[in-house]
């Protein structure tokens, strides 16, 4: 039982690293950006995130009944 948990705490212990290792070694590396706001060609079209969306329809007090 302790060999098996050793052995994939070594193994998740190695993956993270060569996951991280272009982040780390580039010079301000950071993760990327998969938010749909931070993708410009989707907000120069108006494409927003469900959030964001959410905020702006609260914003617009219309008494419109469709």
């Amino acid at each position: 039982m302790f060999i098996t948990a050793l052995f994939s705490l070594i193994i998740l212990t190695v993956c993270v690293a060569l996951m991280s290792i272009g982040i780390i070694l580039k010079k301000g590396g950071t993760f990327p950006d998969t938010h749909i706001d931070g993708n410009a060609a989707l907000r120069n079209r108006g494409i927003h995130c469900a959030v964001t969306q959410d905020r702006m329809a609260a914003k617009k007090k219309t008494l419109e009944i469709y």
